[in-house]
């Protein structure tokens, strides 16, 4: 396994910071606390960290200004002997950009290199980048690395991160990247050797994404060039006709910046709804409202549709995972899904199905990015022969 290591992990979400603790050693992958800042920038923040077995320590709330205020005020919070102990950091990077094929050290340069790509994902990158400045101003000795969302999806084929634009464009960086890769990569380890054969994965949450894979190796994926595209998300459209968004800027008033904030923040499933992006609450609601059922319906049909063309792909389907919030916890949705995927050899599972097995050809595999987070952070600092 290499060297023993103490890793915090941090995961930042665009109002959200989540950690672990893990101890890595050759007996095995220990948590040994982990948590969140919620809400972060509202007065409704929170706190809570918990133990490895899922204890309450801390609970608490509270406003967090920023994200570089919620780590020191969750640093302030974890018990001080096992902060001593600690040999890196680890951050969950939303973009790597185009070369960026696996975890590197954070070094000056990476951090430019972080800070120019920020318009790229705005609501991850630049919290990501203060939180790794909190980090290092609180620790300046301490080793950090940073892993990438998108190097999951750079082994995918050529064509598949292509765009159909002129060359030039693909070269200066236009092209599709594709996301939630420490996702991906923690489910295609725990699928073993189950994962080499024709796989799709879907992490559903509020970021939603789908990925094909063969013989355990990406073929295609359905974010691109940001996080915004693909299938319906919760505040995110997904893709749209280029054409909207040209109609919206000739036609409707919008300029760049309110047309990121309509992509970004507005549409999804609280833009159809109206009401919430939250899928639970959304369910709650379905019966007595049309447009939450219309939302929920739409979201199904959108990710149903995916993996259509992902299967096509493949040429068939031997496994379909279901991960990430939605995917994992909301049996409805998954059954909605999968209703008239048995040409796939699909069987809709009942909408009360446990977690573990919903149907023929069908699993549920809950992630855990942060433990992916501690194993590339120790592989790049710690493990003999290995480097970012």
């Amino acid at each position: 396994m290499g060297s023993p290591a103490d890793i915090l992990c941090l995961n930042c979400g665009s109002s959200s910071l989540k950690f672990s603790i893990f101890t890595l050693q050759d007996e095995g992958e220990f948590l040994r606390q982990r948590g969140a800042v919620e809400g972060i920038g509202l007065d409704t923040g929170r706190l809570e960290i918990r133990d490895g077995r899922g204890g309450a320590l801390v609970e608490s709330r509270d406003r967090s200004g920023d994200h570089g205020a919620a780590l020191h005020r969750l640093l302030d919070a974890l018990p001080k002997k096992g902060l001593a102990e600690l040999d890196a950091v680890g951050h969950r990077v939303v973009h790597g950009g185009p070369d960026r094929a696996g975890p590197a050290k954070i070094d000056s340069a990476l951090l430019e290199e972080l800070r120019s790509r920020a318009r790229m994902a705005p609501l991850h990158l630049p919290q990501e980048v203060r939180v790794i400045e909190a980090t290092a101003a609180r620790w300046p000795a301490l080793p950090q690395v940073a892993c990438f969302d998108t190097a999951f999806h750079r082994r995918m084929p050529e064509s598949a991160q292509r765009y159909p634009l002129p060359r030039r464009l693909f070269d200066e960086g236009v092209r599709r990247y594709g996301y939630h890769g420490l996702s991906y990569e923690y489910v295609r380890q725990a699928l073993g050797e189950e994962a080499h054969g024709r796989v799709i994965i879907a992490h559903l949450g509020h970021g939603s994404s789908l990925v094909a894979l063969r013989e355990g190796q990406p073929i295609d994926t359905t974010m691109g060039f940001t996080p915004v595209g693909g299938v319906m998300m919760g505040t995110r459209s997904g893709d749209l006709d280029p054409g909207v968004l040209l109609h919206l800027l000739d036609h409707r008033g919008f300029d760049s910046a309110g047309l990121t904030r309509l992509v970004n923040e507005e549409a999804g499933l609280l833009g159809v709804s109206g009401l919430s992006a939250d899928m639970q609450r959304l369910l709650e609601l379905r019966e007595q409202n049309a447009h939450a059922d219309q939302a929920i319906s739409m979201y199904c049909g959108s990710v149903r549709r995916a993996i259509g063309a992902l299967s096509a792909e493949l040429e068939g389907l031997d496994l379909l995972v279901f991960t990430g919030g939605i995917g994992e916890r909301a049996s409805a949705v998954r059954h909605e899904i999968c209703q008239g995927l048995a040409y796939l050899g699909i069987a809709s599972p009942e909408a009360d199905s446990g977690a573990t097995g919903i149907g023929s050809r069908v699993r549920v595999v809950p992630t855990n990015e942060n433990l992916i987070i501690a194993r590339q952070t120790r592989d790049v600092l710690f493990a003999p022969g290995e480097s970012g």
